[in-house]
């Protein structure tokens, strides 16, 4: 070969080799992007929690591969009426006894969670989940968690359990609803 002829093939090789390195930043950017736009807040929290970007991305890969696999399935009418129903006696309740309505919340937001096919053995499970198709509510969702707790401990203010009731409230529509994108059986992409 000659020189030229080697000149060329080395521009050949590199300008390829450009073009595959743009073409990985750009599949990775748009993963990102995607990533952001599914999981939402969490995406930051996760990416916190986690020693790399990377790593906290892989998290987020595996949890919507985990929830693709899911048997989640929409309430039937009576269903979501039947715990419409049961929601507003809940927060007449909250009246009288707001440390109890707020544990009542707590376990009807997991009775319609395990109806609709989400896994409910522990909170940390629950949270993973929801971050998949619930990313919008799942900050409230912790924090009435975490007064929920402490309400059991009769370490909690009225106007704490009055909003924890609004956060279950929120996560409870949102479960109600059956026409969400995120929650269409193996779509992890969720669109």
């Amino acid at each position: 070969m000659t020189t030229e002829t080697l000149i060329w093939v080395a521009v050949v090789v590199v300008v390829v080799a450009a073009i595959a390195a743009i073409g990985y930043v750009v599949l990775q950017q748009q993963r990102r992007a995607r990533l952001r736009d599914r999981f939402g807040p969490e995406y930051e929290r996760m990416v916190s929690e986690h020693e790399s970007r990377r790593e906290a991305e892989q998290e987020m890969l595996a949890r919507e591969q985990r929830f693709a696999e899911l048997d989640i399935r929409p309430l039937d009418a009576d269903a979501r009426d039947n715990y419409a129903k049961r929601w507003l006696e809940v927060q007449e309740r909250f009246v009288d006894a707001p440390g109890f309505a707020v544990t009542e919340a707590d376990q009807l937001v997991t009775s319609v969670m395990s109806d609709r096919g989400y896994p409910t053995n522990d909170f940390e499970e629950k949270v993973s989940t929801l971050s998949v198709g619930h990313s919008a509510t799942l900050d409230r969702y912790r924090q009435a968690h975490e007064i929920s707790g402490r309400a059991a401990r009769k370490e909690a203010s009225t106007e704490e359990l009055r909003q924890a009731m609004v956060h279950y409230r929120a996560l409870f529509e949102e479960l109600l609803q059956n026409d969400s994108p995120h929650h269409t059986r193996h779509e992890p992409g969720g669109r």
